[in-house]
């Protein structure tokens, strides 16, 4: 059998041709970087577009996001990326922080005061009513609570739970993990997704002095760093995250470059000069790869070539959700709906996990249309995924039904959009860390071969440009300065 293989000629004093296998954040991420470093580079994606999980669209003419809307902005890499391919003016933090919880009953005031839900201040907390009496009063029995062990690693739930009660976890904790993770609480790791809060229980016998004890680390260093520290935690680009990928492209094309989408990779092979991959009757080498792709897709190319990696790859499991974009008319929205949007504990029962007004929270979306309001809600997670089966009509109607019940919303939409996001997000159950760690071990001892993505630093958008960034680094330290050979072609 015969098929048809193009070596890719290096850059003049570059450090070799580098093949990128999926072109999300942090494909893309990985791609630039290996640029700066003076490698040739292309990057393949078997989607036809380019970004993954940010998407921009529309509705109604109104440019909104259909996937991740904001990023964390004192994590830095995400926008030190916006700033280097030139859309650092188009930064934008929320209009508008100020988000509830709807809960039993009623939407209460998010308190303030806690370290991904739990507490450290219970003034705030117990002034919301978002926590009964006897689940305020359970809260003080940490103080008298032996110390809980954690091992190597603990699940979020579990540990908050026993050390102030199961109220905490079901109406704060876990809304707010699963506005991350779309996870359960009670299976995600406390070591992989909270690392402050981890460290904080390893070190204190009470879990309330471990959280004012990071919240007193947290004041001294916004002190010491001064106005650098004290601008917003989020923030997003005008026209919506989602164009952050393209821009992204747009640089990484102008450096020389190539991207193709539309382009699956179907088989990895390891060769004496380096590897070769098996598109779609044709062949590619390269003398290093960065797989930027999900578990599953991940999984099946290395299983081949590094089978340890592949096994610890196909156990990673996966979330789903949808998302249902809604616009109105202002005039049928207008006193409603303050604020930045509500989560929902799912322990409430709800469809919804949670809804954004978009429109309050993005100054760009609101004046978009002055006569259209959106707003956007989210259904699903890890373990509560039927409703995801039904069709995207009956999606909008849950979305309606309970935006009617939390904020008396009774209009219908002038436009609804459902998009959704099968397998989209990795989950991080206890031992997560571990087995990254022995995922890196294994690829890291092919030469020329790195993995990144938001299985294994974060699934946030700065934790996975920095993974992206990280596996071209240790790319670039392999490879060496070559002379530049002309291109050839030959069949094997």
């Amino acid at each position: 059998m015969s098929a048809a293989h193009t070596r890719t000629g290096r850059g003049p004093g570059g450090t070799g041709h580098v093949v990128v296998i999926g072109a999300g954040i942090s494909g893309l991420a990985a791609a630039h970087r290996l640029l700066e470093g003076g490698a040739r580079v292309t990057v393949l994606e078997a989607a036809d577009r380019l970004g993954g999980k940010l998407r921009a669209g529309e509705i109604a003419g109104v440019p909104v996001d259909l996937g991740a809307e904001s990023m964390l902005a004192r994590r830095p890499e995400a926008v030190d990326l916006a700033r280097a391919v030139g859309i650092g003016d188009r930064l934008q933090p929320p209009a508008t922080a100020g988000a509830s919880l709807w809960t039993r009953g009623a939407l209460r005031p998010m308190p303030t005061g806690h370290v991904m839900g739990v507490p450290g201040d219970l003034g705030p907390l117990a002034a919301s009513g978002v926590l009964s009496p006897e689940g305020l009063a359970r809260i003080d029995e940490d103080a008298r609570l032996p110390r809980t062990e954690v091992g190597e690693d603990v699940a979020v739930g579990t540990y908050v739970a026993r050390r102030l009660g199961r109220e905490v976890v079901d109406r704060l904790v876990e809304p707010l993990l699963g506005g991350v993770y779309a996870g359960d609480a009670y299976r995600i790791s406390m070591r992989a997704a909270v690392p402050p809060l981890f460290e904080a229980a390893c070190g204190h016998r009470s879990l309330l002095d471990g959280v004012r004890g990071i919240q007193a680390r947290t004041a001294a260093t916004v002190h010491q760093a001064g106005a650098a520290a004290t601008g917003p935690v989020f923030m997003g680009i005008d026209g919506g995250i989602g164009t952050l990928p393209g821009a992204v492209a747009d640089a990484v094309r102008a450096r020389g470059g190539e991207i193709r989408t539309g382009t699956p990779v179907t088989g990895l092979r390891q060769t004496p000069d380096g590897w070769q991959l098996d598109l779609d009757g044709t062949g590619l080498t390269a003398d290093a790869v960065v797989v930027a792709t999900p578990a599953p897709a991940t999984a099946r190319l290395l299983a081949p070539v590094c089978r340890p990696a592949a096994a610890e790859l196909e156990s990673v499991e996966y979330a789903s959700m949808a998302l249902v974009t809604m616009a109105f008319r202002r005039s049928d929205v207008e006193g409603r709906l303050t604020g930045s949007g509500f989560l929902v504990p799912p322990v409430d029962g709800r469809k919804i996990k949670a809804s954004t007004f978009s429109g309050n929270k993005w100054g760009w979306v609101g004046r978009s249309d002055p006569d259209l309001f959106v707003l956007r809600t989210s259904l699903g997670r890890y373990g509560d995924e039927e409703d995801l089966t039904r069709e995207d009509a009956e999606l909008v109607g849950y979305s309606r039904a309970d935006l009617r019940e939390a904020v008396g919303l009774t209009a219908a939409p002038v436009a609804s959009r459902v998009t959704r996001w099968n397998g989209g997000l990795p989950q991080y159950p206890v031992g997560h860390l571990a087995r990254v760690a022995r995922i890196h071990d294994a690829v890291g001892r092919l030469p020329g071969l790195r993995v990144c993505g938001a299985l294994y630093g974060g699934v946030g958008i700065p934790a996975c440009i920095a993974s992206g960034r990280t596996a071209a680094d240790d790319i670039l330290a392999t490879l060496r300065p070559v002379p530049a050979p002309a291109e050839r072609e030959w069949t094997a």
